[in-house]
């Protein structure tokens, strides 16, 4: 029996662990709130939720009462993964509005900590006439658009409505052919009054995306269920507890082609907004200054923009910060948000020139070719001062909300170019790291005293898996999928997972196909993603040469053995 003192000096390492481990996920506390949709009609509802890592507070709902009739609290608590991990409690809430117009959810107070306030859209109710109204269950299904381009990213929703309790049902909507199809976010749940009865609303977002021109008949959404019995339905049957059933209507969208006249790339969009975030009011010789772009699609996916990039500015280097990217679906159809911070360092003084961003697009609202553009820019560059590295090129926000770090480079001409700013958080965990990593190393002195690791961390070493062995190959489902929708980083990852063994690298992955259009497509990829190269041209190339999967290189059979083995066959 291990003495009671050797027990207490092995349970010691792990106490202290818990109480860091405490103190840190305190130290880095975080309440945040949000809305599971920001645009509703009027009678509509909108579920708030607020998370906190505050396990003995709630939320004081008593401000939302103004503007909302609140409803429907619910809490749970769990534990969150990730870099702001630990114990955390999520409560949710349904409001109401009382009017429309732009509303503020206001800050609300957890614990010792407050939300930050929040704009909700409420428009008033649109009177439009709804198949199945009346019913027990009816679904209502359609695009934001009715006469679509050929790629143009079309929001497709499909609303269950529900005026009896549901047990169980599945609510399915098959996909359309000669279109990209897939489910896009999770389902927002709200109440809405229907010709008289109150409907509990299921909302599925979905993302079409046609790939020729003419008719495209797109299935209609089907729901199966059973709703909850009551008193009478269990005496006699029948009546509510049967099976429910409702099945909308399919629709038939007229896809128009690729105007002739259309600016490549082709862009088809609702709206292009692009707007400075950050704008450096001076520039010094050999000094690294953040100038920040925002750019909002209205109608797109992050796959489908052309990565923004700056014109050359004659005695500036210019280095482009990966882009900070936010996809939602508004008004039933995508919009994607991306910022890109650009650090620019000259390498000499006096007047320079940045001539403008443009952007050519395509508004399929009035079938015209647009171009957003943003204004030139002058600076005059100060001649370096010989000053240390923490010297910083001042950056004035273009507006109120635009914010940008920036990190200044060596007098000496050794350039350090800007990164990401620091979370909040990050020197929390940085600080839990090292102390976790100390107290690991006392665990495992303290083990190798007692002589009783040794085999536990053979085994571990001979019995880790090498590489990706073991791993599910992608199918080729998940390349389409990728080829549609996801970024380069994406397709490029499939690729290799899919040779066998897996390929280390886009140029290795090259030697081992057999195809050379295949071969010219991943050129192309390579160009898009690392030079100057054409993204939606890249992507095209991509698709109709793997459409049916990669070619491999014939592997030739091993030769004969030479020799005899050594040991008969068994």
């Amino acid at each position: 029996m291990t003495p009671p003192k050797t027990r207490a000096r092995a349970l010691l390492p792990w106490l202290l662990c818990t109480v860091l481990l405490a103190t840190v996920l305190d130290a880095a506390a975080a309440t945040r709130a949000w809305l599971d949709r920001d645009r509703i009609e009027l009678g509509e509802t909108v579920t708030l939720n607020v998370e906190t890592d505050a396990l003995t507070a709630s939320p004081d709902y008593a401000p939302l009462r103004a503007d909302f009739d609140v409803s429907g609290h619910s809490s749970r608590r769990g534990m969150a993964m990730g870099s702001q991990g630990g114990a955390r409690s999520l409560f949710a809430v349904a409001l109401r509005p009382r009017r429309d117009g732009v509303l503020t959810v206001p800050s609300l107070r957890v614990g010792n900590e407050r939300t930050a306030p929040l704009s909700l859209v409420v428009v008033p109710t649109e009177q439009r006439p709804l198949a199945g109204a009346g019913e027990d269950v009816f679904i209502e299904s359609g695009p934001d658009h009715e006469r679509p381009y050929v790629q143009q990213s079309v929001g497709w929703v499909v609303r269950l409505y529900a005026a009896v309790p549901i047990v169980t049902g599945s609510l399915d909507q098959p996909a359309p052919d000669g279109a990209a199809f897939q489910r896009v976010g999770d389902d927002a749940q709200y109440s809405r009054t229907v010709a008289g009865r109150q409907y509990q609303v299921i909302e599925r977002r979905f993302l079409l995306v046609p790939e020729r021109s003419g008719e495209l008949r797109v299935p209609g959404a089907t729901f199966q269920g059973r709703g909850a019995a009551g008193f009478f339905d269990d005496m006699f049957g029948g009546g509510r507890g049967d099976t429910l059933q409702a099945r909308a209507d399919a629709r038939t969208l007229d896809v128009q082609a690729i105007p002739a006249q259309a600016p490549q790339p082709w862009l088809p969009l609702h709206d292009l907004q692009l707007r400075y975030r950050a704008n450096p009011s001076t520039l010094r010789q050999g000094h690294a200054a953040t100038l920040a772009i925002e750019v909002i699609a209205d109608g797109a996916t992050a796959s489908q923009m052309p990565e923004l990039e700056l014109p050359p500015i004659d005695g500036v280097q210019v280095f482009a910060e990966r882009p900070q990217v936010d996809e939602t679906f508004v008004d039933g159809r995508p919009r994607v948000k991306s910022t890109r911070s650009f650090s620019l360092v000259p390498d000499r003084s006096g007047e320079v020139r940045l001539s403008g961003v443009e952007m050519d697009w395509w508004d399929v609202g009035t079938g015209k070719g647009r171009s957003a553009t943003l204004p030139p820019l002058r600076w005059t560059v100060q001649a370096g001062t010989g000053a240390s590295a923490a010297a910083l090129a001042e950056a004035v926000p273009a507006d109120a909300g635009a914010v940008a770090g920036q990190v200044a480079a060596p007098a000496s001409g050794d350039v350090s170019v800007p990164g990401a700013p620091a979370e909040r958080s990050r020197r929390y965990w940085a600080l839990a790291a090292a102390l976790f990593a100390a107290l690991w190393l006392l665990t495992l002195l303290w083990a190798l005293h007692q002589r009783t690791s040794t085999r536990r961390a053979g085994a571990e070493d001979t019995d880790r898996p090498n590489g990706r062995a073991g791993t599910t190959k992608p199918t080729a489902e998940a390349l389409r999928k990728a080829l549609d929708t996801g970024s380069f980083d994406d397709v490029a990852d499939l690729l290799c997972a899919m040779a066998t063994p897996p390929a280390g690298s886009v140029d290795a992955l090259a030697h081992r196909l057999d195809d050379p259009g295949q071969r010219a497509a991943l050129e192309a990829m390579q160009r898009a993603r690392w030079a100057d190269g054409d993204g939606r041209e890249a992507r095209a190339r991509l698709r109709e040469a793997f459409a049916e999967g990669p070619r491999w290189v014939a592997t030739a059979a091993p030769a004969d053995a030479p020799l005899p083995p050594l040991y008969p066959p068994g």
